[in-house]
């Protein structure tokens, strides 16, 4: 039964902050004194569900993450991985490591997803679920030009973390290398290949993803709001 499952967790570390104007990787910028990543994984921590991390990162980042944890002191098993040239790359190879039934999917750059918020997504009784939030503003298809209105009452802004049958997302991303597919995220790719149901749990608002120069004053001023906040 899912609910009895044990967990692998995919961080996804790979960003290399272009879009952030920095040389670093946006998981090293500092979030209250920390940095970004430890956030997520002071959460992971206290999930009993999650047996261990894979973490995949840019290869010339590796011993730097290393170190970094292990200022921490964290007991999860955490395996630092060198990542893929592309975000669903990363996920693959992360992928290949996990040795559990189930996996959650989730990004170092979303530190306010909350203990309760991961625990919700692993009570879930469906086997794969990711959180979601309405899209509150017009969204038309065009680039140039107008091609076509999309029913935004029809449309779901894609929030991490995710959770899946391990083996069947495996599946479903050697079909797609298999296939030169490109997937901006995992649901998307999934229900490519199986056509199944996915959970669409409620997202939070709060759970930003820290990527562009303006999300770090946002970060800043969430993280004194200590309602949204642990630990």
């Amino acid at each position: 039964m899912v609910l009895l499952s044990k967990y692998s967790l995919v961080l996804l570390s790979g960003g290399i902050g272009k879009r952030m104007q920095i040389n670093i990787p946006k998981q090293f910028l500092l979030l209250a004194g920390k940095p970004i990543f430890i956030h997520v994984l002071e959460k992971i921590e206290r999930l009993h569900q999650v047996e261990e991390v894979v973490m995949p990162c840019p290869v010339e980042f590796m011993e730097k993450t290393e170190s970094i944890i292990g200022e921490y002191g964290f007991h999860t098993p955490i395996k630092i991985i060198e990542g893929g040239s592309s975000r669903q790359e990363s996920v693959y190879l992360g992928l290949l490591q996990c040795s559990n039934e189930q996996v959650i999917i989730h990004e170092a750059v979303r530190p306010f997803i909350t203990v309760e918020g991961f625990q919700e997504l692993i009570n879930e009784r469906s086997e794969n679920a990711i959180f979601g939030l309405d899209i509150p503003f017009t969204v038309l298809k065009g680039k140039e030009f107008v091609e076509e209105n999309l029913e935004r009452s029809q449309l779901v802004n894609v929030q991490l973390p995710h959770k899946y049958n391990t083996s069947k997302l495996l599946y479903a991303h050697e079909c797609a290398r298999q296939d030169s597919e490109e997937f901006t995220e995992d649901a998307s790719l999934y229900f490519h290949y199986f056509q199944s149901p996915i959970a669409i749990l409620e997202g939070f608002e709060e759970n930003i993803k820290i990527t562009k120069p303006i999300d770090r004053i946002i970060a800043e001023a969430i993280y004194k709001n200590s309602v949204y906040m642990e630990g």
